[in-house]
């Protein structure tokens, strides 16, 4: 067993419970922000961290998208929302999502995304390919007449990296790894419509960061800024709102010092990812700890 096993299953059991709360809310009027910093602090509440800021993504914007400072934007009736919630403990992290669905036209996406799941589960364990998986994800979102996204995948998990190096597509592929003893790996199928790309691409907003190295720019405030950020959130993502209120930093003023350490690949911002038609997306996410007889999903 991981010398670890507890942090992560405490952490899976804390991501379940505040997914399973996210799943049964009515958020249609209420702000990303507020949902944001509800789901964050029952986190809190309950003895983990989050692993990342929350990611609230409305209909066509599959992932990464986290609510601002500031932020005004309201979940409305016909909306689907993807939540996709990251929990650690001692940097141990749990990563699940749901999708909740405002809108009955595209309820069909939702049971193919988690069917698509709950059947890459079944077969997730030690020595099968992650592209056996993926093919499994494929067939599954087929069968309904829907498209997986081909450019979003599961991932490997290490303690304080939420993405590892490691990619479980949600299709068949050629070439790929075998899962093994003890890693920690995310299943994550995106499913869209018939007449959907099946592709995500990078949006115009980015409000996800994390560093990247800690390289100095000789500018005094901008390297003591980037230390703040090192000792809060070490290599785990951030986001702007958390500087503001656990850094005490102005916003406009964080922005600026962001940028600047973007520009010298010292931090990486994470646009948010756009269905290439512009067509509604789902997502479902498990983590689960691989082993031979059956995998242990922590997320359950």
């Amino acid at each position: 067993m991981l010398l670890t096993i507890e942090d992560y299953i405490k952490a899976g059991k804390i991501a379940a419970e505040v997914r399973e709360y996210a799943r049964k809310q009515y958020y249609v009027g209420h702000t990303l922000l507020e949902i944001c910093e509800s789901l964050e602090s029952m986190i809190r509440a309950k003895g983990g961290e989050p692993a990342f800021p929350c990611n609230l993504s409305l209909n066509e914007i599959a992932a990464h998208y986290t609510a601002e400072p500031d932020d005004i934007t309201e979940v409305k009736d016909g909306d689907i929302l993807k939540i996709d919630i990251g929990v650690h403990v001692n940097g141990c992290i749990a990563d699940t999502a749901v999708t909740v669905c405002y809108n009955a036209d595209y309820s069909l996406l939702v049971e193919a995304c988690e069917h698509a799941l709950r059947e890459a589960l079944k077969v997730a364990k030690v020595g099968v390919r992650a592209s056996d998986i993926g093919r499994v994800i494929e067939n599954t979102v087929k069968s309904y007449g829907l498209k997986p996204i081909q450019n979003l995948s599961g991932h490997s998990i290490q303690q304080y990296t939420i993405h590892a190096g490691k990619s479980i597509p949600n299709i068949w592929t050629i070439g790929s790894f075998t899962l093994q003893e003890n890693e920690v790996y995310a299943i994550e199928p995106f499913v869209t419509t018939a007449d959907g790309d099946g592709i995500v691409y990078n949006g115009d907003i980015s409000n996800i960061f994390s560093i990247v190295t800690r390289k100095r720019v000789g500018n005094k405030e901008v390297d003591e800024f980037l230390e703040a950020l090192w000792n809060r959130f070490k290599t785990l993502p951030f986001a702007l709102r958390w500087i503001v209120k656990d850094l005490n930093f102005e916003i406009n003023h964080a922005r600026s010092m962001l940028e600047v350490l973007i520009k010298k690949k010292i931090v990486r911002a994470y646009p948010i990812l756009v269905e290439g038609n512009n067509k509604f997306v789902a997502q479902a996410e498990h983590t689960i700890i691989a082993k031979s007889g059956g995998s242990i999903i922590i997320t359950q």
